[in-house]
């Protein structure tokens, strides 16, 4: 009788035991199985980003390479070129079916009370109509000018965004920051000064129709950054949300707006008369004419979509500084397929571009890490400079 109850006693410890060993397992395959799927998601985050800055990179590149190339051939209508930039517009309806708005009955509801139709709409229309002028000022510029000093102008767009940034967001302006302002606008300069002769000479642009372009790119420039300033105020202070769908919808109608605003400005100005002549004496070919339109729009909706993935993925400011990527990209493309020319001051305008991009991808590292460390380390650690 006590064998046996020492036996069950064993028996039971054995159990507990094997129990014992059995939660452990269990308990570590679960945390394996948590750490992978951690690792997982985090690898199928980074694949989506390095997949939407690819996208964002090869529409933009495309859209400004086959602009150039529209005009090359003898395309003439500013409209045009203009309408096309924003009139694919229906193609983000498709990401729209698989990424549908929020089903969360609060979110709707607080949407509905804090925001009316009525305003929803009127701020689409003014960022509409400001997204069409500031397309017609890119699309002057990209007339007047040659791609390479067109792109590197363009950078100028970081330091108008930090300044709007400043007044519009409160973002804080630091050394570093006013950094890029100080790089971005001595390059900008040095392209204004500077007129290579011999380019305008090749593209029948004289030197008050290059001014005129330079001035347009810094405006369109100028233009964009407030754009995206006053989509960010907006997301905050009138949609109350920044998810994919909503940041989808704004692309959408505020496209659909500036493709309207485009088409009376068409038919306003007569040119909707000689697109039929423009399509006979395209260089290229009538298919060839309408090849171009249409891939310049497909290509700059396929730039939408990557900015739009990488705003819902990272934020609004990660998708526009990738889009500065661009900076070195498209000189090179343009001297290797339209053969234009690079010389010193462009080289030097380059790098101060390069070096302003850094500064300013460099002070948002510094935000980015300060805002995920410990509360005790924001008191130990270094205050920056900054200016507000």
């Amino acid at each position: 009788m006590l064998n046996n109850a020492g036996v069950a006693g064993h028996n039971i410890a054995a159990d507990d035991e094997v129990k014992e060993l059995i939660a452990v397992g269990v308990s570590t395959t679960t945390d394996e199985d948590e750490q992978s799927l951690l690792l997982l998601s985090r690898w199928k985050w980074w694949f989506l980003v390095v997949i939407n800055v690819a996208i964002l990179l090869m529409g933009q590149s495309g859209a400004v390479l086959l602009g150039r190339f529209y005009f090359d051939q003898g395309g003439k209508s500013i409209w045009m070129a203009t309408l096309v930039q924003s009139v694919a517009f229906p193609i983000l309806f498709f990401p729209l079916f698989f990424f549908p708005h929020s089903e969360n009955p609060s979110v709707s509801t607080d949407l509905t009370i804090n925001t009316s139709t009525h305003t929803v709409i009127m701020v689409y229309i003014l960022l509409g109509t400001l997204l069409a002028g500031d397309n017609l000022m890119y699309t002057i510029g990209l007339l007047y000018l040659p791609v390479s000093t067109y792109s590197l102008i363009c950078a100028s767009q970081l330091a108008f965004n930090a300044i709007f940034s400043f007044f519009i967001n409160a973002q804080k302006l630091t050394l570093l920051v006013l950094n890029t302002v100080v790089f971005l606008t001595i390059s900008a300069s040095l392209l204004a000064v500077h007129s290579d002769s011999s380019e305008n000479e090749t593209m029948n642009v004289t030197s008050s129709k290059h001014m005129v372009g330079i001035s347009c790119t810094i405006g369109a420039s100028a233009g964009y950054a407030l754009l995206l300033c006053l989509m960010q105020v907006s997301f905050e202070r009138v949609l109350k949300r920044e998810t994919f769908s909503v940041v989808l919808d704004m692309q959408i109608w505020t496209s659909f707006v500036a493709s309207c605003v485009c088409i009376v400005g068409m038919f306003a100005s007569g040119e909707w008369q000689g697109l039929r002549d423009e399509m006979r004496r395209f260089k290229a070919g009538r298919e060839v004419y309408i090849l171009t339109l249409a891939g310049t729009a497909l290509a700059w909706q396929i730039c939408s979509v990557g900015v739009v993935g990488l705003i819902y993925l990272v934020s609004s400011f990660f998708s526009n500084v990738m889009s500065m990527l661009n900076l070195p990209l498209v000189p090179v493309a343009a001297v290797l397929l339209y053969h234009e020319h690079i010389d010193g001051v462009k080289i030097v305008a380059m790098l101060l571009s390069i070096f302003g991009f850094s500064s300013y991808i460099y002070q948002n590292y510094l935000d980015d890490t300060k805002s995920k460390a410990p509360e005790g380390i924001h008191d130990t650690a270094t205050p920056e400079t900054s200016i507000s």
